[in-house]
């Protein structure tokens, strides 16, 4: 039996693999924040883990005071050190670290595959800093494979759950004039990507994206179109300006990404566009 040990394990993604994982017969440990500050615990942990995934970090829609990019960036970046170190200092390293990242790496000129430009913002930056500290960790014993994240839907959390309400009562939109990128992957789809991945000791810095991604106008259609509902009420930039400050550029300057990676090794996608994503989801 593999174990694997997850750092931020108590959010929708970190939950949906401890279920995913415990189903198919491994061994899932769970790094709470107290595990990380004992380094003890900390080594015995991963001293007895085949796959280490670092999911920790602070929740990245909300308003970009200067105090919270802090937090933002510490929750990332001082965790993964701590993981990092750990293993290096350890006997029996792991085999793989599966660290995370987002698609929010990349400028939103064009579409891009892995070798995409990176944009000049707190986000990018953040994202690059973060990835650069888990490739610390690679040495002879283990390897470390990069999960960019698009927008990552599902049932039971994440961004659907919080935009759905609104449509259902009909009172959904686009925001802004729509035209900006969104990518996104159904949680079955990343579940299974991470299964792909440690099965086949890959490692790569990888687009945890579906293959066709769309716009913030296409996903306010296609919840409109499944929930039968009007989608007329769109949200001026300006408000979530207002909410979130700089953090408004979350929901407004997205990217167009594709997996190019996991498509070229040949990993299968169950849900390929937004339309069959929501269909699924939400009738």
């Amino acid at each position: 039996m593999k174990t694997i040990a997850i750092t931020g394990a108590s959010g929708f993604v970190g939950t949906s693999l401890i279920k995913y994982f415990s189903a198919l017969e491994y061994k899932v440990i769970t790094i709470a924040r107290d595990v990380l500050n004992n380094q003890e615990k900390l080594n015995e942990i991963l001293n007895s883990s085949d796959i280490v995934i670092n999911l920790a970090g602070a929740n990245i829609i909300n308003r970009w005071s200067e105090s919270y990019k802090k937090l933002l960036y510490s929750s990332r970046i001082d965790t993964t050190s701590k993981i990092v170190n750990t293993i290096k200092n350890i006997q029996n390293k792991p085999k793989l670290l599966i660290s995370t990242s987002a698609v929010g790496i990349y400028d939103n000129k064009e579409t891009y595959n892995e070798n995409g430009n990176y944009s000049n913002d707190f986000l990018s930056k953040l994202c690059q800093d973060w990835e650069n500290e888990a490739s610390k960790a690679k040495s002879d014993s283990t390897k470390v494979s990069i999960f960019r994240f698009g927008i990552v839907m599902g049932k039971d959390g994440g961004a659907l759950q919080k935009m759905i309400t609104p449509f259902k009562l009909g009172l959904g939109g686009v925001i802004g004039n729509g035209s900006q990128s969104f990518s996104f992957i159904h949680i079955d789809d990343l579940l299974n990507a991470y299964k792909f991945v440690i099965e086949n000791e890959y490692e790569e810095i990888f687009n945890l994206t579906a293959p066709e991604p769309t716009t913030n106008k296409g996903l306010t259609l296609a919840l409109g179109k499944t929930l039968k509902r009007p989608t007329i009420l769109p949200v001026p930039e300006f408000v979530l300006n207002l909410i979130f400050s700089e953090g408004a550029k979350v929901l407004t300057d997205g990217q167009s990404v594709v997996p190019k990676k996991l498509l070229d090794l040949g990993f299968k996608f169950k849900f390929k566009t937004i339309e069959n994503t929501i269909d699924n989801l939400c009738k």
